[in-house]
């Protein structure tokens, strides 16, 4: 449903100056400055970003509550962000989603996004905001690093990022921001934000991670989201020289590709990882690296239904012949 209304006079405005702040990192992330919609799902911090929000952009925003159907609580935890926004003349539309079976939190936020994709295009808005902050950066680098992620996984959550295959632009202002004054603005508002019981579960990894660092006061959650960024700009490096690597060292062949290799390893990887994409297959990083171990020393090698030789100098790339059965 879609939800409109005058503000109400109970309603309280957030600080001023965290409403500025809000604004200055909106203008670097969001260069459209045109309509704006927000993922709310009733939470402390995306009630926060709805809060920050109307009061920033007035008239610019609208609204998205997505309904996963998970617990009998999510239609009444939509109606309270619908109510929200109806006090500040935000239009807001509750989107029902269905989480199909499997792992429950990557399918839930895969239907997630493709739901608010549609209805931004519907709604003709220019990006989607969501209310990631400072204390999930630093939960996401943590968890990554734990399993020995690269440069790439360890950048993060991305300030700027797309929901594939549409083009709809996902913007993250609240990466500056801590959990706790989030939950401090909402609170001084007046306002009663939802608490999702898988935030307290010991069976996600993230719950788990959260808890230990919330016993571990010296480490600073702002500085490891400073760290994941610095991580993004040089994973945007290794990607500007990855490009210069393929226009410059990858040459197509009839059967696929030859590539003569000039760059760093981290920089070979990103290449070969190309090269697979580009006959539609997909490879962990920890495989190609493996398979840039074998050609480095001068060995075949074979990842996601692609086979890699060796001549002289070269590495040549084709689709992997078809197996022979054995009967």
């Amino acid at each position: 449903m879609t939800a409109t209304g005058a503000r109400s006079p109970a309603s309280k405005a957030p600080d001023p100056a965290l409403v500025e702040r809000f604004r200055h990192g909106l203008e670097r992330l969001w260069p459209e400055n045109d309509r704006l919609g927000l993922a709310v799902s009733g939470g402390p911090d995306s009630m926060a970003m709805l809060l920050l929000a109307a009061a920033a952009l007035p008239g610019r925003i609208e609204v998205a509550t997505v309904d996963h159907g998970l617990r009998p609580e999510s239609a009444a935890e939509c109606a309270m962000v619908a109510r929200t926004c109806l006090d500040r003349g935000v239009p807001c539309e509750a989107l029902p989603v269905r989480v199909h079976a499997g792992n429950v939190q990557a399918e839930a936020r895969s239907a997630r996004y493709a739901a608010l994709a549609q209805w931004a295009v519907r709604r003709g808005l220019s990006a989607i905001a969501t209310a990631h902050h400072a204390d999930d950066q630093a939960e996401t680098l943590l968890m990554r690093l734990n399993r020995g992620s690269g440069v790439s996984g360890l950048a993060g959550i991305r300030e700027r990022s797309v929901i594939s295959p549409s083009a709809i632009p996902v913007i993250r202002p609240l990466l500056a921001f801590r959990h706790a004054e989030l939950a401090a603005l909402v609170a001084a508002c007046g306002i009663e934000a939802v608490q999702d019981p898988s935030n307290t579960s010991d069976r996600f990894d993230r719950v788990r991670l959260r808890k230990a660092l919330a016993e571990s006061p010296w480490l600073d959650p702002l500085a490891l989201a400073t760290s994941a960024a610095h991580l993004a700009t040089a994973d945007e490096a290794l990607e500007w020289a990855a490009g210069r690597e393929w226009n410059e060292h990858v040459v197509g062949t009839e059967q696929g590709f030859r590539y003569r290799r000039l760059a760093p390893r981290a920089v070979a990887i990103r290449v070969l990882a190309r090269i697979v994409a580009d006959f539609g297959g997909q490879a962990r990083g920890q495989d190609l690296a493996r398979l840039l171990d074998h050609l480095e020393r001068g060995e075949s090698g074979n990842v996601a239904g692609v086979l890699a030789t060796v001549e002289g100098c070269d590495w040549f790339f084709r689709r992997e012949p078809p197996r022979r059965s054995q009967g």
